[in-house]
């Protein structure tokens, strides 16, 4: 072409963001020639890896079309001559320019023995080169459907956390499974720190340590291709950096990071996408945190807000108060009847109700079917037979609100059990201090252990008022009384009652249970509520033996 031809052309290669001079055939078969060399030397085994410093680059030149400042797709072709000339056919070509790679992927979009995965400015196909072929869901077709891997990042301004986050959750894994027998990185610097086109952050270090990462795929077998970046000084240290690393240096050291919320939650849709076609890929282990605790409330504390609220408009129960550090772990989760402190009878309850049972519309979906999910609360049963009777109730919830610390008063036995520290605390304040004459201990489910610890440890307080301990276990554990105080066991024996399943493993093969849990009545029923629904009107009967000598 003449100077004139060129002038009159500008405007045809404008459009597909090229620029051409007389030179550029030459230069562009050069460039592509140079990759080629540089990955048969590694094939063919006559080096361990190599770094190709090209222009132009190529990653953009589609099989039938030249675009982005590439006229021929240098690793596609080279990728293609090594499978023809070497032994070596599963290639992976990692591409981290800040520009999707159109071309590269378009040569092997339906050919599974060539993995490519790129890293890039996506920004809902707005950046170039624009459209939806560099989105998430773009993973190949036919035979190479799922040999296509795409995270592409919806903003500018991504770091080495975002990059290496990604490497760790998607690139290495994917990579592992599918076991290259060489790698090829599209080298592109223009997501390097300082580059005013991609608008990206990343460090000379992090380039390092993906390369790095790479590196320990294929044997070591990796080729290095230059591809974008519009900063010569930042191309010249990221490049300095992958170089020193293809030479043995370890890459130097990062300081600590953490991936912006954007680059989480993109690795996390790539996963979800992936993780259809790789078993490595784990979107559970992707799943960004929710910042959301401050204006959060869990399930189970509006089930324990709406559970006071009941218990307070229904039966006119109290909130008891505590001390602070009870207050935030067990707050509206300890109720008494008004006449705590002035009846002759107090029926301690010691549970974990507030999990919430829920069916679901799909479990593929695992979307709850809300007109199916439903709080399993025994109290309604409870609290109208201690109503019918005139007794006191202390009803006490053990299920701890999640991630709360407790700074427990030196006095107490030790912090490593805050549930029966509890209960020590409402026996000493509360129950000790009342006029009671009668005390019924009741422990469902999880409660039982607790409410044992508690009897441990203020033993002689136990033998004096508490009239009878009743624990519905079901098919759980039976808690046991120490060996250490005879006075305690004798007591026990006598003033106790255990609900255990039929099947329960305490029962010797003879059928016989050992005497030191006390009297033990079987309940044909595997679900703790519904034992507890059966054993109520025995708990029931007993009590009101209780109350005959008054």
């Amino acid at each position: 072409m003449t100077t004139q031809d060129i002038i009159d052309s500008e405007s045809y290669y404008d459009s597909l963001s090229l620029y051409v001079m007389n030179g550029t055939t030459r230069a562009a078969k050069l460039s592509c020639g140079g990759v080629i060399e540089a990955c048969l030397k590694v094939a063919q085994g006559h080096l361990k890896k190599t770094i190709a410093i090209v222009r132009p680059p190529g990653h953009h030149a589609e099989p039938d079309e030249h675009m982005g400042f590439c006229f021929f797709n240098n690793v596609a072709v080279a990728a293609k001559v090594v499978q023809m000339s070497t032994p070596l056919k599963r290639i992976l070509i990692l591409d981290w320019d800040v520009h999707h790679g159109n071309g590269t992927q378009r040569a092997f979009n339906d050919d599974p023995s060539v993995l490519y995965i790129s890293i890039h400015r996506y920004e809902r196909g707005q950046f170039y080169p624009c459209g939806p072929f560099g989105g998430l869901e773009s993973c190949g077709e036919g035979p190479g459907l799922g040999y296509s891997v795409n995270i592409p990042w919806p903003t500018h301004g991504m770091t080495d956390a975002d990059y290496i986050h990604a490497f760790q959750q998607i690139v290495m894994p994917i990579a592992l499974e599918f076991a290259p027998e060489l790698v090829i990185i599209s080298a592109g610097f223009d997501a390097a720190d300082g580059d005013d086109l991609g608008e990206c952050h990343v460090t000379p270090t992090g380039y390092a340590h993906m390369t790095h990462m790479l590196a320990s795929l294929a044997g070591g077998k990796l080729v290095v291709a230059l591809e974008g970046g519009y900063n010569l000084d930042s191309i010249s240290s990221s490049a300095l950096a992958v170089a020193r690393v293809l030479l043995g240096d370890a890459p130097p050291e990062l300081p600590p990071m953490v991936a912006s919320e954007a680059g989480t939650e993109t690795v996390w849709q790539v996963a979800l996408e992936q993780s259809k076609y790789w078993k490595n890929i784990n979107p559970k282990a992707c799943e960004p945190r929710d910042e959301m605790e401050e204006i959060a409330f869990s399930i189970p504390e509006i089930l324990k807000a709406h559970r006071q609220h009941f218990l307070y408009s229904q039966y006119q129960m109290l909130q008891v108060p505590l001390m602070p550090a009870y207050e935030e772990r067990y707050g509206l989760q300890v109720m008494c009847t008004g006449d705590l402190l002035e009846n002759k009878t107090i029926v301690m309850f010691v549970h974990e109700f507030g999990n919430l049972r829920v069916e679901l519309d799909g479990k593929s979906m695992c979307d709850v079917n809300t007109e199916h999910s439903y709080l399993i609360d025994f109290s309604k049963e409870l609290i109208a037979w201690i109503k019918s009777e005139n007794y006191a109730l202390i009803d006490v919830n053990l299920f701890p609100r999640p991630f709360v610390s407790l700074a427990l008063p030196t006095n107490l036995v030790t912090a490593e059990n805050p549930a029966r520290d509890l209960l020590i605390y409402l026996w000493d304040n509360y129950i000790q201090l009342s006029s009671a004459q009668r005390i019924v201990l009741i422990g469902h489910g999880p409660g039982c252990q607790t409410l044992m610890d508690m009897i441990n440890s203020r033993r002689a307080n136990m033998v004096k008022y508490v009239n009878l301990v009743a624990q519905v276990v079901g098919t759980g554990k039976i808690p046991l009384i120490p060996k250490d105080s005879e006075e305690l066991r004798a007591w026990y024996s006598k003033h106790s009652l255990v609900f255990v399943h039929p099947q329960h493993p305490a029962f010797a093969p003879d059928g016989k249970i050992l005497k030191r849990h006390g009297q033990v009545i079987r309940i044909d029923e595997v679900k703790p509520i519904k034992t507890m629904i059966k054993a109520l009107p025995l708990i029931r009967d007993h009590v009101g033996q209780l109350a005959k000598p008054i």
